[in-house]
């Protein structure tokens, strides 16, 4: 089964973002590595979070900002911009007609994976950015103490 890490990485880039804001750090090499991952793909994902502005930037400088605050963007918000209208859990398309169950499971799961999409997507749009970066901040105080004046603003 295939799932897709892109909305996971989106919400790190954002949050990204948001905690290096006004620093040197803001290549997409420079956030790759904190991601893990190519800067090319950091591109991609820029460029959904740009389309559907979220993020603005700027064709040269390594200079991306949030186009809202944290308290305004929710995990609904990145969500519809990297996987659009693309359910979390899908039917498989594929069943034997001729079968009791595969002629009838596609609808009978439709009509749940409904309501779960539309629950999953109402408790999306209660979470913030904000709220991510305050647990991310308290988180990374519990860890280590020598990133304070990296996270102290969010620690008020």
């Amino acid at each position: 089964m295939k799932y897709s890490i892109q909305f996971s990485d989106a919400i790190h880039i954002m949050l990204y973002i948001e905690i290096y804001q006004n620093t040197d750090y803001l290549s997409s090499t420079k956030i790759a590595d904190s991601v893990q991952t190519n800067p090319v793909n950091v591109r991609k994902i820029m460029a959904q979070l740009k389309k559907s502005q979220l993020i603005q930037t700027q064709t040269g400088k390594a200079n991306p900002k949030l186009t809202r605050s944290i308290s305004q963007i929710t995990l609904l918000d990145v969500y519809q911009s990297i996987e659009g209208n693309t359910n979390l859990i899908q039917v498989d398309p594929k069943t034997n007609v001729k079968c009791v169950v595969g002629a009838n499971i596609q609808s009978v799961l439709e009509k749940q994976y409904d309501k779960l999409q539309e629950t999953v997507e109402s408790e999306m749009a209660k979470v913030t950015l904000d709220t991510l970066v305050k647990d991310l901040v308290i988180a990374e105080k519990q860890q280590r103490l020598d990133n304070d004046d990296i996270i102290q603003r969010y620690l008020k």
